[in-house]
């Protein structure tokens, strides 16, 4: 064993700070796998320390948890887990569905239940669900309608008809499109040709196609929630076709679920690794219509696999015609943690990339199924998109 390795074992073993607070020279993988050693075996004072602790805000267990399957096999997850549940309580909450029942739940603490339903006791995994449900519903009402009026507004009337019902006929282009037929002896115009909006009941090969791709990682638990709910509501819609697809170091097509979005979430496993590339490989593969496809990618672009054929294949679905855009995060605060190289390449290629939050994502994709510039309506939201290097 080098010194280097036998420094950095110990180093592991003591903690980041190497036990005087100076500099670690620990990778930015061996720093995650510290904090997350840390946060479960630290001496207890996470203040003193500057360490973290799995207490406080949910999403802390999603990524730690996260964290923890990235770094160690299964059966080494398993010891470790057990240990969180004894030290920090997570045992009590699981094991009394009555504590879970009076939790404050929101969009968080669905992301830890998600994190943690494969160790829940089968009692509490029924008051898990109830909670999920609950929180879903409160979402779906808040989203649900503007998401339907946005997409169904952007689809219905980016396409025009000449032999309209009378109910769709525009009138104002209608008007504007006979005015050389002006009748002065009867101060009225004479409509030859009628323009109007072509009804939503379309043919499935005529319906745009949506393709949610998303990072399931500890560390984007929050955007896997929102992506899930907004995938229900997108695939409850009859001018729409959706699929989700959920990925870490495995792809899980989660598009048959998607009528119950307590089931999608279910379906979720909030994983450690990530494999980009081998997802979009997989979506690549789904779409039929590239000019009809939409592609959205949800992820922090923390490439475990191949970047570089990452990069190529993006290029390859955008000369194919298909509309790819890269949200680094769909959460509240609309605040990416994110790798910015790879982010960097990805814009260099005309891809939109930033993050944007739930109240901003209708308006995202009634633009995008409109064909228009993403970017530049990013700009227009004061959203900053990562810019392409120098």
């Amino acid at each position: 064993m080098s010194d280097d390795e036998r420094q950095r074992r110990w180093t592991l073993a003591l903690g980041a700070d190497g036990g005087d607070g100076g500099e670690t020279g620990l990778s930015p993988a061996d720093a995650r796998l510290s904090a997350a050693l840390s946060a479960l075996y630290g001496d207890g004072e996470p203040e003193k320390k500057g360490r973290g602790g799995l207490g406080g805000s949910a999403p802390r267990v999603a990524k730690w948890l996260g964290d923890i399957r990235e770094f160690f096999p299964a059966p080494v997850v398993q010891v470790i887990q057990k240990d969180a549940f004894e030290r920090k309580g997570l045992r009590q909450m699981l094991l009394e569905p009555e504590l879970l029942a009076t939790l404050e739940a929101d969009v968080n603490l669905i992301a830890d239940l998600v994190a943690l339903r494969g160790v829940m006791p089968e009692k509490t995994r029924a008051t898990a669900r109830l909670v999920i449900a609950k929180v879903v519903a409160e979402l779906m009402a808040r989203l649900e309608r503007r998401t339907a009026e946005a997409i169904r507004g952007a689809l219905d009337r980016s396409r025009r008809s000449h032999r309209p019902r009378f109910a769709d006929i525009d009138w104002p282009r209608t008007i504007h499109a006979n005015l050389r037929h002006y009748q002065p002896e009867h101060a009225s115009i004479v409509p030859e040709r009628l323009v109007g909006f072509q009804r939503a009941q379309r043919r499935i090969a005529d319906l745009d196609e949506v393709v949610l791709c998303v990072d399931q990682s500890g560390s984007m638990a929050t955007s896997v929630v929102y992506a899930s709910i907004f995938a229900a509501v997108m695939a409850s819609l009859p001018v729409v076709r959706t699929q989700l697809i959920c990925f870490d170091t495995a792809i899980v097509d989660l598009t048959d679920d998607l009528a119950d979005p307590v089931e999608v979430l279910f379906g979720v496993q909030l994983g450690g690794g990530t494999d980009i590339n081998a997802a979009i490989a997989y979506c690549a593969g789904r779409i039929e219509r590239p000019s009809k496809t939409h592609l959205v990618l949800i992820s922090d672009m923390y490439e475990g696999g191949n970047a570089d054929a990452l990069v190529d294949r993006i290029a390859r679905l955008l000369v194919m015609g298909v509309n790819v855009i890269v949200l680094l995060a769909l959460t509240d605060s609309g605040r990416p943690s994110y790798d910015p190289q790879l982010s960097g390449r990805v814009a260099a290629l005309g891809v939109p990339v930033f993050a944007c939050t739930p109240d901003q994502f209708p308006d995202l994709m009634a633009t995008a199924l409109r064909r228009e510039d993403v970017a530049l309506w990013a700009a227009k939201c004061d959203i900053k998109v990562v810019r392409a290097p120098e």
